[in-house]
């Protein structure tokens, strides 16, 4: 076993730690020592280890990772730790894009307010596509099956002669790696392949794909080795990292790993590469965005559940309940090891949201109002998801809930979007 250099770069990003020597300076050991830590030699010493865990607020055992994951993050990792400020960035001309899997339009939203226009959006749900054209009646809105789109070919869906990017976040719950054919053909079956059809024929200048953090490890690494895999043999040089919506002027904290893949024709005319946004030095909480919400329809919690929520202080979870209460409600989840902190979670309003999800009253995601004993209502959702309170959702109270939680955040889909701007920008006079 070895240090986990990916988790440690992704920790250090989050704690606005910059370079490898302030984060020696914070252990109290010389820059070389650190650098030896991270060697693939290094046979992890428990103290130099233990303080390296208390100053990113890490366990020691998180810290160690795995072999078969290293190797394959050792061949397909692009400057994981490359950041510049964009904030000020202005788009130089009107950049098209085409999105996938828009959903109620939280990343098409955010790459809008950076400077690209959408030519089409794609999505399947009824209830997502007609939120879409609530609110941007222009919007070329495809409610189609991508796969339907990929077989007959995108090209007879969009007006556009070329597109400069092509965005979403296609889920992956149903991917698995058979280890046989290693690319495309492993994709067969998943919504990863649709996309990467669209992909070969589109052939943008640049692609945004994101999904959920755990896609990192998944089937030890393998499920995204073979995304990689599937897009260098189209032609793109992939730059990956796992942002934090928190780092980016959003009041949650809700990690995506996010690949930029870059047409390699540009590579090799580039003045400079791409690199990501920086984090932001501020860092909202929920009293920053929860001020003069507008009123809206929300859940409510079984009585049953009402009684033990109203034991919890803000801040706190089932370690604040009585512990016959505790274990009652918690069930099997006692038995296991005592369940997570996000069972019976109150939130304070000196904190972020946790990562929404998109039903807010389950056992298991509880996400309580700080003041009152109730789910947030779903614009209080909204908010946390950097949604305008002019962005309107079709559909009843449970589809408006999954449309937001599975929205991207806007603020961090702008701060990418601007990343993506800034690399085009070069290639504009």
């Amino acid at each position: 076993m070895r240090l986990d250099k990916q988790k440690i770069l992704l920790q250090m990003q989050n704690m606005n730690i910059t370079t490898q020597e302030e984060l020696a300076n914070y252990i109290g050991i010389g820059k070389s020592q650190l650098s030896s830590m991270f060697s693939s030699s290094y046979n992890p010493v428990r103290t130099r280890v233990s303080k390296l865990a208390e100053v990113l607020d890490i366990p020691v055992m998180e810290l160690l990772s795995d072999k078969q994951v290293d190797e394959i993050f050792d061949r397909y990792q692009y400057k994981l730790d490359h950041f510049l400020e964009v904030k000020q960035v202005k788009a130089r001309k009107k950049y098209k894009v085409l999105e996938t899997f828009a959903g109620a339009g939280g990343l098409a939203l955010g790459l809008e307010k950076a400077g690209l226009e959408a030519v089409a959006l794609i999505e399947i749900d009824k209830t997502a596509s007609e939120t879409l054209r609530i609110n941007r009646p222009k919007w070329n809105v495809i409610e189609n099956d991508i796969e339907k789109i990929a077989d007959e070919g995108v090209k007879n869906y969009i007006k556009a002669e070329s597109i400069d990017v092509l965005s979403g976040g296609y889920p992956c719950q149903s991917f698995s790696y058979a280890g046989q054919r290693e690319g495309f053909g492993d994709t067969r079956g998943t919504l990863f392949f649709p996309y990467s059809r669209i992909l070969a024929d589109l052939q943008p200048k640049i692609f945004i794909a994101e999904n959920v953090k755990g896609l990192v490890n998944h089937d030890k690494g393998k499920t995204l080795e073979t995304m990689l895999k599937v897009f260098q043999k189209e032609g793109y040089t992939v730059y990956w990292n796992v942002l934090n919506a928190w780092n980016y002027d959003v009041a949650q904290k809700r990690e995506r790993i996010v690949m930029i893949g870059v047409r390699n024709d540009l590579i090799e005319k580039e003045k400079y590469s791409f690199a990501f946004p920086k984090v932001q030095s501020y860092k909202p909480v929920l009293s920053d965005v929860l001020k003069n919400v507008p009123k809206s329809d929300g859940m409510e919690y079984s009585e049953a559940k009402k009684r033990v929520m109203k034991l919890v202080p803000p801040g706190g979870s089932w370690i604040s309940l009585p512990v016959d209460i505790a274990k009652d409600y918690m069930g099997a989840s006692w038995n296991s090891g005592g369940g997570k902190r996000g069972m019976a979670r109150r939130l304070s309003w000196d904190e972020p949201s946790l990562t929404l999800t998109t039903s807010p009253s389950q056992k298991q995601t509880e996400r309580c109002h700080p003041d009152e004993t109730r789910p947030f209502t779903t614009r209080e959702y909204a908010r946390i998801q950097a949604f305008p309170d002019n962005w309107k959702f079709a559909g009843g109270v449970g589809a408006i809930y999954k449309q937001i939680g599975n929205a991207v955040p806007v603020n961090l889909a702008e701060y990418i979007g601007k990343a993506v701007v800034n690399y085009l920008n070069q290639f504009e006079k």
